[in-house]
């Protein structure tokens, strides 16, 4: 298989970051989040709680694009030297799907958005698991969710054979299986 790019995407708690984590322990990829760049970017700790409201502050436009090239430029250094990364960010809207998909080309690299969903009374179960966790990274907040939700621009400009909808109900070992097998050359790498 030649060089990927691993996009896992979706709202907020919606598992993206659980799974793509998961997936490059599996495999020893690089592996890039942007909640955790955005903090570096701001000299802050990971696990620091910003009570920034959505559009402000580290999660400006401004600040989000910086976050975003950021990953990418992580990304491309990654590609050049490995085979294979992990991005894991919202990638909620199409030009920063878009992005993501020349960062690949321009490394010669194929590219796989893996989106993760999960239903509304899910994903208030896990911000409010999230919320008394000191160790949590994200500081989505459900009126963020709401506010992502209304934005999201749904990726149907990707291929079927490089777009992955996830149910992340499932357990993460159940999706990494269902991974496993789709990305089976990978596996036997």
């Amino acid at each position: 298989m030649p060089a990927s790019l691993f996009v896992f995407m979706g709202l907020i708690a919606s598992g993206k970051s659980s799974l793509a984590q998961a997936f490059a322990e599996e495999f020893s990829f690089p592996y890039f989040n942007t909640d955790v760049v955005r903090k570096e970017l701001a000299g802050k700790a990971p696990s620091s709680r910003q009570a920034d409201a959505f559009g402000q502050g580290i999660y400006s436009p401004a600040f989000t694009r910086l976050t975003y090239d950021t990953l990418l430029d992580h990304a491309r250094r990654e590609l050049s030297v490995n085979h294979y990364v992990v991005l894991d960010g919202s990638y909620l809207e199409r030009g920063e799907r878009q992005r993501a998909m020349e960062c690949a080309a321009g490394c010669a690299a194929s590219f796989f958005f893996i989106l993760c969903r999960c239903d509304d009374e899910e994903t208030r179960r896990r911000l409010a698991l999230r919320a008394s966790d000191p160790l949590a990274v994200s500081d989505g907040t459900w009126e963020i969710y709401q506010r992502q939700k209304e934005s999201l621009e749904f990726p149907d400009e990707l291929a079927s054979d490089c777009l992955i909808v996830m149910d992340t109900r499932a357990s993460v070992p159940e999706l990494l299986r269902k991974l496993r097998a789709k990305f089976s050359q990978i596996a036997a790498a």
